[in-house]
């Protein structure tokens, strides 16, 4: 409420933008109800129309069972489509067969074949050096050999947590920029961070910097006006706002761009949970104390988010993929020496291949002594949540931590419908207890990490665009342990005890776990 309040002190536009939020919403509403309103009217085209959609939903019903996708997902449309099949047979096809998704998918594969030429261009590791990654090498050859990330072992890596420590350098950095500065970010909300960062970007600007950011709509629903992005280009700053929000029901409007990324001249790189609102450096206070996390890449790694940049803005702006032509020049004494290996990546709802998924499930097999997570929501397939409970079966110390005040009260619930199983399990379940864990990084063994913007849940894993690094042998992973030992002394641990329910309760949490990958 104070938030709110602040806004309708300090903008002019905020009672505009509720109204057309609003708006928004009713038009989608007044859509929805249009179809339930004329396919139960009684008519004859209605009646007849009852009759086709019944038998197509039989055959659709077959057709989700054989489709390659997550058994949860299967499961829940399969369940929708059988009990209410005139309205879940239509809602399957407007959001899952319309032809504007297939567009999006093929101009996002252009962007990305595109993006491959330039990745090739970087100063990696050759591929007979991936045995630097000892025992690690199997998640190293599936993200360099066929997701085509490149590793570097020509990188320093620097870890930040909380994100007020992160600021200090990200402005810092910024004001070096000679050539470039991109941006990519889920969230944007005008206060004391963007503030202090439009001026610099204004003053980069003014100096012939080419700046750029990328925010996406929905991530912005509520913090931004809609002309933000030309209030931007009048202070020379370009802006794109990725898949902006059209109130017509289209699977399209689910794949959000969630990834958190800066880039300055290719040289250095910024990634991991914060987005560029104050709460993220806690310059005011939303659920408590907000605990994030950053990693910063300075060396050739920096250049794979040049590239994965490019590509997101080729598909938000409709433009062909602009290659930098060259890679960055150093003068002598420049280059940081390499610290360990560091391989970044990133992922996409728009093909078949789930990389932050892939990621995580490597690091929770392989792990031998230990495994250390902090993530804000825990709403998993039985896959993930199998291998992680068989981790801790057999012998390794698997801790997670997930937030005490949290964000979204019905996703608490469910993450903690999962406490009793994993604790039974053997797996140690804590809540950060000043207040909300956004961070979302894996440690394990003192020599592998990853920090990236992947949450444990359905949205992130299989329906948004993602990013994260992958470190092996850096100092940064010592600093990420570090920091997550010290965290446990300010989270309680949830015991069998804490996990008590009434039989509603329980009931209740079964029926939100079955619809969970829609949420």
């Amino acid at each position: 409420m104070q938030k709110i309040k602040e806004q309708l002190k300090r903008h002019g536009w905020f009672r505009w933008l509720i109204f057309r939020r609003l708006t928004v919403a009713l038009i989608i509403l007044f859509q929805t109800a249009a179809i339930i309103y004329f396919i139960n009217s009684g008519s004859v085209v209605a009646r007849v129309l009852n009759v086709v959609i019944a038998v197509i939903s039989a055959f659709l019903a077959l057709y989700v069972i054989n489709k390659p996708m997550k058994p949860a997902y299967r499961l829940i449309w399969v369940v929708i489509i059988l009990l209410f099949p005139v309205i879940g047979c239509a809602f399957y096809l407007l959001l899952h067969l319309l032809p504007s998704g297939q567009r999006v998918r093929k101009r996002y594969a252009e962007a990305e074949r595109d993006g491959r030429a330039s990745f090739d261009m970087a100063e990696a590791c050759p591929p007979e050096a991936l045995g630097k990654f000892g025992s690690w090498i199997r998640l190293a050859k599936y993200l360099v050999d066929f997701a085509g990330f490149p590793a570097y072992d020509n990188t320093k890596s620097d870890y930040y947590s909380p994100g007020e420590e992160f600021l200090p350098h990200l402005l810092e950095d910024l004001e070096k920029a000679e050539k470039y500065i991109y941006m990519e970010y889920f969230i944007v909300d005008e206060g004391k961070l963007t503030d202090a960062l439009f001026d610099i970007l204004e003053k980069k600007a003014r100096e012939g910097v080419d700046v750029r950011l990328m925010y996406d709509d929905i991530g912005c629903f509520i913090t931004l006006p809609q002309d933000f992005a030309e209030k931007l280009s009048r202070r020379g700053i370009n802006c794109a706002v990725f898949n902006p929000f059209v109130p017509i029901l289209t699977s399209v409007q689910n794949n959000r761009d969630h990834r958190k990324i800066t880039v300055i001249d290719g040289k250095i790189a910024y990634t991991g949970g914060l987005n560029l609102a104050d709460e993220y450096i806690n310059a005011y206070e939303k659920h408590g104390y907000w605990k994030d996390a950053a990693i910063r890449l300075e060396g050739g790694a920096a250049w794979s988010f040049t590239v994965m940049f490019l590509e997101m803005w080729s598909l938000a702006t409709g433009r062909e993929f602009q290659n930098p032509h060259s890679l960055p020049i150093y003068e002598e004494g420049e280059r940081v020496p390499g610290d360990g290996l560091v391989l970044p990546y990133a992922d996409s709802p728009l093909d078949t291949e789930t990389v932050g998924e892939h990621v995580y499930m490597e690091m929770i097999h392989h792990a031998s002594r230990y495994l250390y997570i902090t993530t804000p929501y825990f709403i998993l397939d039985d896959g993930m949540l199998s291998d992680l409970k068989l981790s801790a079966k057999s012998g390794v110390d698997v801790r997670i931590i997930m937030p005490h005040i949290w964000d979204k009260k019905y996703v608490h619930f469910i993450t903690r419908s999962y406490y009793k199983e994993l604790i039974t399990a053997g797996v140690r379940v804590y809540e950060y207890t000043p207040g909300f864990m956004h961070a979302k990084l894996f440690v394990s063994d003192d020599v592998a990490a990853t920090v990236g913007t992947v949450n444990l849940d359905y949205r992130s894993l299989y329906l948004h665009f993602e990013d994260g690094v992958f470190l092996y042998g850096a100092s940064a992973v010592a600093d990420v342990k570090k920091d997550f030992l010290d965290t446990l002394l300010e989270s309680h641990e949830i015991t069998l005890r804490d996990c008590r329910e009434k039989p509603f309760m329980r009931a209740l949490s079964a029926v939100m776990r079955l619809f969970s990958p829609l949420l």
